[in-house]
């Protein structure tokens, strides 16, 4: 990538309704230890998933690009990079649904307590899954003095 993470804005994400209709996605899987993905892997797989999308053209507009991380069990995480349309040589998929997000800021040990306070937001609504999106890189979390999150509730 030719710059890093770039600045969030979190009234941007947070609080917010999206309604996804085959939502255009890449995916790829990391193995995990205990829903803690195994570290060095996920930039690796970023980038590879970011070159192609770059050469497909496929790459949303920086403010509005996401990384979606959801773990099926304790010992995968699977990653999903929003696109603007199928990529060739890549894995494919959509998301579809009613997602309500919340902005959390803090330590990724946090979430389990960000998806508590993120139940207690969505009341009656349960949601079927989470996605996280983590706003910034570690080198990134540091230069802007936040670890923002954006916790993805499908309902």
């Amino acid at each position: 990538m030719d710059e890093c993470c770039p600045k969030f804005n979190p009234k941007k994400w947070d609080k917010k309704k999206f309604n996804w209709k085959n939502k255009p996605f890449i995916k790829e899987s990391i193995p995990a230890l205990f829903h803690i993905p195994v570290g060095w892997m996920i930039g690796k797989k970023i980038t590879k998933m970011y070159k192609l999308a770059v050469k497909a053209k496929a790459q949303p507009p920086k403010q509005d690009w996401l990384v979606l991380f959801y773990d099926p069990h304790a010992f995968k995480t699977e990653m999903y990079m929003s696109v603007k349309k199928p990529v060739d040589k890549a894995n494919n998929t959509t998301l579809s649904g009613v997602f309500m997000t919340r902005v959390f800021d803090g330590p990724y040990s946090s979430v389990p307590k960000f998806i508590k306070k993120m139940n207690k937001y969505l009341g009656e609504k349960k949601a079927k899954k989470y996605y996280v999106h983590y706003a910034y890189c570690p080198k990134c979390s540091k230069k802007f003095g936040h670890n923002y999150m954006i916790l993805f509730a499908k309902v």
